[in-house]
């Protein structure tokens, strides 16, 4: 299957469970006040596993940088109170996983329940088809129960649980959960 440019499925207006209008649209570098004031109003607990520290202005930057590199690509959700989501598939550059992207998706408190996060998942997962990638990864604490339950719904399946592998702000080590998806099916696994 060809991979197409996931700029032709942008912008789309979409209607949550709760009846309210979102839209859909890659990320640009000129969304980052927004993506950092949205991050703000995040609870501690959303924030504690992000890979950076969106809250801060170099953790946004970071995040840019990888947009204007090719390495991540970003679907925000907005509506009438600005960002109300965000999910993103993040490639790392070396060769050999060049068919591999990390996804994170990520819903405000006012719109959790209402379909979005669901939408946002999609969204991305087209765009990962889109790139040409063939297998997801999900990582996230087994403590993260409504995150786990969301990707084993959408066919994810546990890969490896890493002991004491992340910290929390405290210093509290917690195991990191890593779960795969793939995209069209291919494995190298041996049958059992």
């Amino acid at each position: 299957m060809a991979a197409t440019n996931p700029v032709d499925r942008y912008p789309r207006s979409l209607t949550l469970r709760n009846g309210g209008a979102v839209n859909l649209r890659l990320m640009t570098g000129d969304d980052a006040a927004a993506i950092q004031e949205f991050a703000r109003g995040l609870s501690p607990d959303d924030l504690l596993f992000l890979r950076t520290d969106i809250t801060s202005e170099a953790g946004i930057d970071e995040w840019v940088r990888n947009l204007k590199s090719g390495n991540t690509v970003s679907v925000v959700a907005t509506g009438a109170g600005g960002v109300l989501g965000y999910a993103l598939v993040h490639r790392n550059p070396a060769s050999w996983t060049r068919r591999v992207g990390e996804i994170r998706v990520n819903v405000g408190p006012s719109t959790r329940g209402t379909g979005l996060g669901g939408l946002l998942t999609r969204a991305i997962f087209e765009t990962s088809r889109d790139l040409g990638l063939r297998k997801l990864t999900a990582q996230m604490t087994p403590d993260q129960t409504g995150a786990r339950a969301m990707f084993e719904h959408l066919g994810f399946q546990p890969e490896a649980l890493l002991a004491d592998w992340v910290e929390d702000r405290n210093g509290r080590t917690r195991d990191l959960l890593m779960m795969s998806y793939d995209l069209d099916g291919f494995t190298d696994r041996a049958e059992a």
